[in-house]
Parts: C-alpha cells; structure tokens; sequence
C-alpha cells in the first residue's frame, strides 16, 4: 500500500500488517558494564529516611489537631445554648399559636388520641434536649411535631 493508494485497509488487514512490523532485537553488547561504572562514577546522597523528612510536618499537624479540639470543645456551652434556647422560642410560639387555635375548636373527640400522642411526643423531645442539647436533630423532630399537631387543630377546625 502506498500512500496515494486510494483503496483502505480493513481493520485487520492493517492490525496484522502493524504486527508484522514489530520486531525485538536484542541489544548489540552488555549494557550493564556501562552502566555500573556510571553510577560508580556519580557522587551519591544521603537518603534521608521519610520519617525525617515528615517529622515537622507531623508535629504541626498534631499541634494543629491539638489547637482544633481545645477550640471545639470550649465552643460547646454555646451551641448547647442555643439549641435549648431556640427549642424554648419554638415551644413559646406554638404554645402562643395553639392558645389562639383552641379558643376557635371545641375538641373533637375522634382526634383527641392523637392531639394527646402528639402533645406526649413534643414532651418527650423537649425532655431529650435538656437531656442532650447537642442534638440538632431534636431540635428539627420538635418542628416537625409541632407542625403536625398544628395542622391537625386547624382541620378540626375547618370541621
């Protein structure tokens, strides 16, 4: 095939026509007698193990860690403060809602099970944050509870 051959090459013909250019020669002499000598020649450092090497990098890091933790934990009392603090605000104004939603509806007696379970769950969460502040997900299950009970005062009193 020359190159202003218009006609191509299926793709094993060309695969087999690659193949047959390959060809391994081995070396014309022993390359290795050059080679040592070479690096005979060249002055050779001192490797320093990679301990050594990582050393200060390790002590700042550990220094670091050290630094992060003590930070951490003195920011602690605050977010458990707060969590307690916003669960309280979050009890005031459904507490305030629920005031002005109960003088509207006489309860209904089919949903009375349910507003009681609920008002127990909300008591529960409440008890679980003083219990351990540090759990934002409390925090988030009170809303969610309070929503619920909310919802179903309003459509008891839709009814």
């Amino acid at each position: 095939m020359t190159p202003h051959d218009p006609t191509p090459l299926s793709d094993d013909a060309l695969r087999w026509q690659l193949r047959a250019l390959r060809q391994d020669t081995p070396p014309s002499r022993d390359l290795w007698p050059d080679l040592a000598a070479r690096l005979a020649a060249t002055p050779q450092q001192a490797v320093v193990p990679p301990r050594r090497r990582m050393a200060p990098f390790a002590l700042a890091a550990s220094v670091l860690l050290a630094v992060t933790v003590t930070w951490q934990l003195q920011k602690a009392p605050e977010g458990d403060a707060l969590i307690q603090r916003e669960a309280a605000a979050l009890t005031r104004d459904y507490t305030g809602a629920l005031a002005q939603l109960d003088t509207q509806v006489q309860t209904v007696p089919e949903i009375a099970p349910a507003l009681h379970a609920l008002d127990e769950s909300a008591a529960q969460i409440r008890h679980a944050i003083a219990t351990e502040p540090n759990a934002h997900f409390l925090l988030n299950q009170l809303r969610r509870t309070y929503a619920r009970r909310l919802a179903l005062t309003q459509r008891a009193a839709m009814t």
